[in-house]
């Protein structure tokens, strides 16, 4: 049997919001996998979400950057949210989303970039500034989406400065029409992104691995009501299709009104939207807690 550990139990009760007992008995019943017994815990109602995202961040800066047609949103990292107070490290944030805006978002591409005005490319820059404000840092990731006809909108929530801050949008809004109706409804579709955090654009691209999951899930859930197969199929059917609602883009109900489907927001707009990119800093990293760690293990006695 798997270790559990009071790093294991802590990970699982970030990710879960269940007590501490109870993430160490689901992982104990299920020889420490982790994902095995997050679906555990759901089963038994003792989890609030399975969703990981969002609770763990790190520091730095997300940037955006826009031409016709055409949109980049890229995420720095530091240590410390003091170093994203720092202009330098701004203006370089900034400066990079420029670049992929024009190189594209193949991270080793951008980093070998020439930095303007140093000699020296985007990694060595970052490199320079490491050994300057003496805190690690790196360029995570990036996305650029383009479009044939039409707007790739940029949103900065919380912005510090003009296309400067901490969580980024790009919205593809494909169409004729008035390039400034068409970058007011994308940036709206930003708003409503950030807000709804939707985790893909239409049913088609929703993670098949993902939806078998919830399915699995749905289906213990249904099934621990006792009624026949047959009710349980359409219990199922039903809870899908409010999953669909929670995490499709275009199945969400928009958040500007409260009751209109995104979907009928741009059929009425004569409007495709084509591609959404969220970044919001530090989703994934996970940052040291030990005094929580200690409290865990001392509490579950790993």
């Amino acid at each position: 049997m798997a270790a559990i550990t009071a790093a294991l139990v802590k990970d699982l009760r970030e990710k879960t919001g269940a007590g501490m007992m109870d993430c160490k008995k689901a992982l104990v019943e299920n020889d420490g996998d982790i994902e095995v017994a997050i679906d555990w815990l759901r089963k038994k109602g003792l989890a609030t979400a399975a969703k990981k995202s969002g609770r763990i961040a790190s520091e730095g800066l997300v940037a955006v950057a826009s031409a016709p047609g055409k949109a980049a949103v890229v995420e720095v990292n530091a240590e410390t949210d003091f170093v994203s107070r720092n202009e330098t490290f701004q203006a370089y944030v900034q400066e990079v989303a420029k670049i992929a805006l024009a190189v594209g978002d193949d991270i080793a591409t951008i980093n070998a970039q020439p930095y303007p005005g140093t000699g020296r490319t985007v990694a060595e820059e970052l490199t320079q500034m490491v050994a300057t404000i003496g805190e690690n840092m790196n360029l995570r990731r990036a996305k650029v989406l383009t479009v044939p006809q039409g707007v790739v909108a940029t949103y900065m929530h919380g912005a510090i400065k003009p296309g400067l801050g901490k969580i980024g949008v790009l919205a593809a809004v494909e169409g004729p029409g008035e390039i400034a109706a068409l970058e007011t409804l994308g940036r709206q579709v930003g708003m409503h992104v950030t807000a709804a955090r939707p985790e893909a654009l239409d049913i088609d691209a929703v993670d098949p691995a993902a939806l078998e999951r919830e399915k699995a899930v749905l289906t213990e859930q249904a099934r621990a009501s006792g009624k026949p197969d047959n009710i349980i199929e359409k219990m199922v059917e039903g809870r899908i299709r409010k999953y669909y609602e929670e995490v499709v883009l275009l199945e969400q109900v928009w958040v500007h009104d409260g009751e209109t489907r995104v979907r009928a927001v741009a059929k009425k707009a004569g409007v495709k939207l084509s591609a959404f990119v969220r970044f919001q800093l530090g989703d994934g990293i996970e940052k040291p807690k030990e005094d929580f760690a200690a409290e865990v293990a001392a509490t579950a006695g790993v």
